[in-house]
């Protein structure tokens, strides 16, 4: 990895590592001490280890109790070399012994209110049905989703099970929707790939990215938007990283070089195009009303 795409340091040299809450208790020190893991022993997860992750996962808080999402689990090879190439062309993806898709999912809800004949009550008791989920719909479910996603990746590496999350599941929406056999109404929102830590690889201490200052992050009572002192603070240690002239985005800054790297980049437009095909079908003809 180039030295302009990230800088890793030893956790106890990290200007945000604090040794009482590393070793406060062992859930604490597993949540200060993940990090994404891209290389994976050559080994299957043992179905007991399996089997706490995806009851550690369902234990997750969900809206309501309703868990609006579902996992696809996948094991198939051939499954992993497709989606190692959808999910923006990542060969590690096809690597790991064991993905996890997380779907938003309102579709068994809507099903279940089918059953339940929940259209003839609200005719008969002057209530609106909805034919399609709604916005809000949606971004409750994709909130229990990412919940349940970050339970099973605290869950895996408590077991030395490390994990990445792949955001490029969102891409390729018809692809993605025929491939794990998608219903209108479940839309894949995050994936994890899964595995465990290879032999070579130290534990201890792990290589940890450093993250913003929380004075950046956190406020009380009310948001503060950041000045351009506070934003040239915030970003200083990691415009250090930046090398004009010497990346290929010929970026002058760590503004311009993320720019390059994430929002702007074809994969991101591609995203967004996936998600707007998803918001049709989720969304039917309300789409229209909120563009």
């Amino acid at each position: 990895m180039e030295s302009w795409q990230c800088c890793q340091h030893d956790v106890t040299q990290s200007p945000f590592y604090v040794k009482e809450v590393l070793t406060l208790n062992q859930v604490i020190s597993t949540l200060q001490s993940r990090c994404s893991l891209r290389r994976y022993k050559d080994m299957a997860l043992s179905d007991e280890h399996k089997d706490i992750i995806l009851k550690s996962m369902l234990r997750a808080p969900s809206a309501g109790n309703m868990m609006l999402y579902s996992v696809v689990a996948i094991e198939r090879q051939e499954t992993k070399d497709i989606l190692s190439r959808t999910c923006d062309n990542q060969p590690f993806i096809a690597k790991a012994p064991w993905v996890l898709v997380f779907a938003a999912d309102i579709q068994r809800w809507f099903d279940y209110y089918q059953l339940c004949d929940v259209p003839q009550y609200c005719a008969d008791h002057n209530l609106t049905y909805h034919q399609n989920p709604n916005l809000g719909d949606l971004f409750i479910a994709a909130s229990d989703t990412l919940i349940a996603a970050q339970n099973a990746a605290i869950a895996a590496e408590s077991l030395g099970i490390g994990s990445c999350y792949i955001g490029d599941i969102m891409e390729n929406y018809e692809t993605h929707r025929e491939l794990l056999g998608l219903p209108d109404y479940a839309f894949p929102l995050a994936m994890l790939c899964l595995g465990y830590y290879p032999d070579d690889q130290k534990l201890e201490p792990p290589l940890l990215r450093p993250r913003f200052d929380q004075q950046c992050i956190v406020f009380n009572e009310k948001y503060h938007r950041l000045d351009a002192s506070e934003l040239q603070a915030m970003f200083a240690e990691r415009e250090k990283i930046v090398q004009p002239g010497n990346n290929p985005f010929q970026a002058k800054n760590f503004g311009q070089l993320m720019y390059a790297r994430k929002t702007g980049a074809p994969f991101f437009q591609e995203m967004h195009r996936s998600l707007q095909a998803a918001m049709q079908r989720w969304l039917g003809n309300k789409l229209s009303s909120l563009e």
